[in-house]
């Protein structure tokens, strides 16, 4: 495997290929991501980022069959590894342990609380 380091672009990334299941093309997840972290993400960087993750055996990915509205042609369907689920495990892991040694964190200069 090549790096094992996450980025936190990367972790939204597989966050959403997660929660798109067998739906996860590029042009979904793209969608997912403006809709869940308010992320306007341009094709290329996410084109970069799921060959990144790729490399790092974190997804799959399969060309489906080409569909009549799309004019035939077919498009790629990422899906997570062991591995992806792994490391998403870990860094959720390390985050809640993080969160869970803040003694009384508070956000009120922003308008939230975090108790």
């Amino acid at each position: 495997m090549k790096g094992t380091n996450l980025g936190e672009f990367e972790e939204l990334v597989l966050l959403c290929v997660l929660i798109l299941e067998d739906g996860a093309y590029i042009l979904r997840i793209q969608e997912e991501l403006k809709k869940q972290a308010n992320r306007k993400v341009a094709m290329g960087a996410l084109h970069a980022t799921l060959a990144r993750l790729e490399a790092k055996e974190y997804l799959n990915s399969e060309l489906a069959g080409g569909s009549q509205e799309r004019g035939g042609r077919r498009k790629r369907i990422y899906e997570l590894t062991t591995s992806g689920k792994s490391v998403l495990a870990e860094v959720r892991q390390m985050r809640d342990q993080m969160w869970g040694q803040v003694a009384n964190f508070s956000l009120k200069t922003i308008g939230l609380a975090l108790v």
